[in-house]
């Protein structure tokens, strides 16, 4: 016979938690390993994509604090701008010397791989900056007119940049009424801007072309490494 604090504890047979039969069992496994399956995308794609772009943003910081340095050195010109001959114009923007200012920024830069975005397949890292260094080992565009007085002008960034229009000599002129895209390659559909004022921005394509239109300059012209 139970006693009364037996009693009190004691569960009624008829509610009694009833256990799972194999189907059911099965049924379950089932269900959770398919929303595993589902998940594994999410898993293996999409975070190593957000890692990729990280270190873009990375290697595009430290151009962008290397042109600064440079600037601060160089009677606060980057080097587009001081790099001129007696008339004025700029002596390396064409298609084949984009090169050129990174070499001549090459203590600031230090190691010439943060030239490179992770996601260019295109392009591959130099090993050095004297031997090695040309517009094959390098991701980024210039911005030809950046200028720290006007902090919103582009100075470097991804160059799969584009505006529908040619590249001549190795220029993109980004104006509003062509408005800026992002070519396919790189960053799902989007790319990272070094700004005059040494900032990285992430742009979708609607926050580029936004950009393009307070940028403080009619005209900006890009000088790619293609």
């Amino acid at each position: 016979m139970k006693t009364s604090v037996e009693r009190a504890f004691s569960v009624p047979s008829q509610r009694r938690t009833r256990a799972f039969t194999a189907p059911e069992l099965l049924a379950i496994i089932a269900v959770i390993a398919f929303t595993a399956l589902l998940m594994l995308p999410a898993l293996f794609v999409h975070e190593p994509h957000a890692s990729v772009r990280i270190r873009c943003v990375s290697n595009l910081k430290q151009v962008g604090l290397a042109f600064r340095v440079w600037e601060g050195d160089n009677n606060d010109l980057y080097p587009m701008s001081a790099l001129t001959n007696s008339s004025g114009k700029l002596l390396f923007a064409d298609a084949t010397n984009e090169f050129r200012y990174f070499q001549f920024m090459s203590n600031e830069l230090s190691n010439p791989q943060i030239l490179i975005c992770p996601e260019d397949k295109k392009h591959r890292a130099a090993t050095n900056f004297t031997t090695d260094l040309d517009n094959s080992h390098i991701s980024f565009f210039v911005g030809l007119e950046a200028d720290e007085k006007f902090p919103q002008m582009f100075l470097a960034g991804d160059s799969n940049i584009t505006n529908g229009q040619p590249v001549l000599n190795g220029i993109l002129d980004l104006r509003t009424n062509h408005p800026a895209g992002w070519a396919k390659g790189r960053h799902e559909g989007g790319g990272n801007v070094a700004m005059a004022d040494g900032s990285v921005q992430q742009f979708s394509t609607t926050a580029l072309r936004m950009a393009v239109q307070h940028t403080g300059s009619v005209s900006n012209r890009l000088l790619m490494p293609r």
